[in-house]
Order: C-alpha cells, then sequence, then structure tokens
C-alpha cells in the first residue's frame, strides 16, 4: 500500500533519503558527518515548505511497517523549497551556497526513491514510480522527470523501462547525473 507521509515518519525516512542522495546531504544540511545530515534531513523532513518535506512524499507500506518512498515536487517550486536550505547552511556555516536546480520549471520532479534495503527486488520501487506518475497526472502535469547516478545503471535500465528518456546532464555536489524526462497524458 502507499500512503502519504506524515511528520512522524522523519525517523524512517530521513536515512532512506540518505541512501539514496549521498553525500548531496551534506550540501544540502551543511553537515560534515553522516549522522548530523541524517538528524538534519529528519528535522526538515517533519517541517512544510522545503524540498524533503512530508509535504511532497509518499510511503510504501508492507502491513503496519514503512519500506519504502517517493519525494517529489514541482520544478517551479524549486527556489521556494531551497530556500529553507540555503538559509540553513548560512546560519550553521556562515556561508552562502548556491544549490543546483535540479528540476526544470516545466516538470514534476522526483526527488527522491529509496526502498528499504531488506525490502529491494520486491516491485517495491517500481509501486513508488507508480504513485509518482498517478500525482503527476492528478495535478495535471505532462511531463515528469528524475536525475539518475551514472554509477548506478540498474537504477537508469529501470527509468528507460518505463519510458524516460535521458535529455541532458546535470552536476550535483559533484556527481554527474543523467536528467531523464518522461511525458504522460493528462486528463481533461
Amino acid at each position: 500500500m502507499i500512503r502519504k507521509a506524515e511528520p512522524t515518519d522523519a525517523a524512517f525516512a530521513a536515512p532512506l533519503i540518505y541512501d539514496a542522495i549521498g553525500d548531496i546531504a551534506h550540501t544540502l544540511t551543511g553537515a560534515t558527518e553522516a549522522e548530523a545530515a541524517i538528524r538534519m534531513m529528519e528535522e526538515f523532513f517533519a517541517k512544510e515548505n522545503n524540498r524533503l518535506s512530508y509535504e511532497n512524499a509518499v510511503i510504501a507500506m508492507d502491513g503496519d511497517v514503512p519500506v519504502g518512498l517517493a519525494l517529489f515536487y514541482h520544478g517551479s517550486q524549486t527556489e521556494v523549497l531551497d530556500r529553507p536550505f540555503v538559509e540553513h547552511v548560512q546560519r550553521l556555516t556562515g556561508e552562502t551556497i548556491t544549490l543546483v536546480k535540479e528540476a526544470k520549471d516545466d516538470e514534476f520532479y522526483l526527488d527522491s526513491v529509496a526502498v528499504d534495503s531488506s525490502c529491494r527486488g520486491k516491485g517495491i520501487g517500481s509501486l513508488l514510480l507508480d504513485a509518482f506518475e498517478k500525482e503527476a497526472i492528478q495535478r495535471g502535469h505532462d511531463r515528469i522527470a528524475l536525475l539518475v547516478d551514472e554509477e548506478k545503471p540498474r537504477a537508469r535500465k529501470l527509468y528507460e523501462s518505463l519510458g524516460y528518456r535521458e535529455d541532458g546532464t546535470v552536476i550535483v555536489s559533484g556527481h554527474k547525473l543523467s536528467h531523464m524526462v518522461k511525458d504522460i497524458p493528462v486528463k481533461v
């Protein structure tokens, strides 16, 4: 089952998001250690109006146990959703950062998808991707997008099998990522 995320999902969600985005989390949070980055992402997940907010997520459940998540938002909201991270890093380090814009303004963007390591290979990731696509259709968006690390060929193969195609690359926190898009039908 897929359900909307809640603030109380933060302790489950933050480590999974970290697993999905790796050291990009350090750029977002200003933290140098994984534990600190996860703690900060947990705080952001439980709050509204930011890129990692529960408001932008769905949770895959196996009975009463959360096993995966998808995190998404519209590209036109990127600056607003990233502002809390820019302000946080400035307060923490005194430095002003510029976050790379991962999504284009005309696309519904899958920021992260992650499945608990004990549940991988069971189709949960595909269910989350399907939920992401359905959410885009429900909101009236006709273009969806995601980034995939060029060092993750299995993930890329899955995305291609679902109809995504590469339309460019972007460098985020030193990682070369393929920007992949898919056009979807919108109900009129």
